[in-house]
């Protein structure tokens, strides 16, 4: 059965496991060698993830922990984004889960509690980050009402990294 909880901080070596996890899976998307320099979590990873936790004891953001059978196995992260008008917007940065707990309703789990704490700190809405070939990402937020509101353009003006 899957459950999702805050995250503290004995918590922080699973959610470095787990960005570890995203990090590399994302860096090899289409898109992922930009996203990993402009929005992955750069190393040390137990500083960003102390950081996320800060953060989130200060109430500017949440750190939630999704298990399935009391199983770590996804997290996110999400933080407030104050708007010129006043007004907020949720950022969720973060949001994994490993392959082999997928479609089992973590994932899901993961979405709505995001999506409480957001309306809980009065949002006006929630934002994320898919990359541009991960079709059953976008088919998954889609499934919470999130759809896309810019499309991001970019072209490398440098060669492509060799061939290992």
């Amino acid at each position: 059965m899957e459950a999702v909880r805050r995250a503290g901080p004995d918590d922080v070596p699973e959610l470095e496991r787990l960005a570890d996890l995203a990090r590399a899976e994302l860096a090899v998307e289409r898109g992922g060698r930009m996203w990993r320099l402009l929005h992955g979590r750069p190393d040390p990873l137990d500083a960003t993830v102390a950081a996320d936790l800060t953060e989130a004891g200060e109430g500017a953001g949440v750190v939630l922990l999704g298990t399935y059978d009391e199983v770590p196995a996804g997290y996110a992260v999400a933080h407030l984004e104050h708007l010129p008008d006043g007004s907020r917007m949720a950022v969720l940065g973060d949001v994994y889960v490993e392959p082999g707990f997928r479609d089992v309703g973590l994932g899901a789990a993961l979405i709505e509690h995001a999506m409480e704490w957001a309306a809980e700190n009065g949002c006006r809405g929630i934002d994320s980050l898919v990359l541009p070939g991960m079709r059953a990402s976008k088919n998954f937020f889609e499934r919470f009402g999130l759809t896309a509101r810019a499309i991001l353009v970019h072209r490398d003006l440098e060669p492509p990294d060799p061939a290992p």
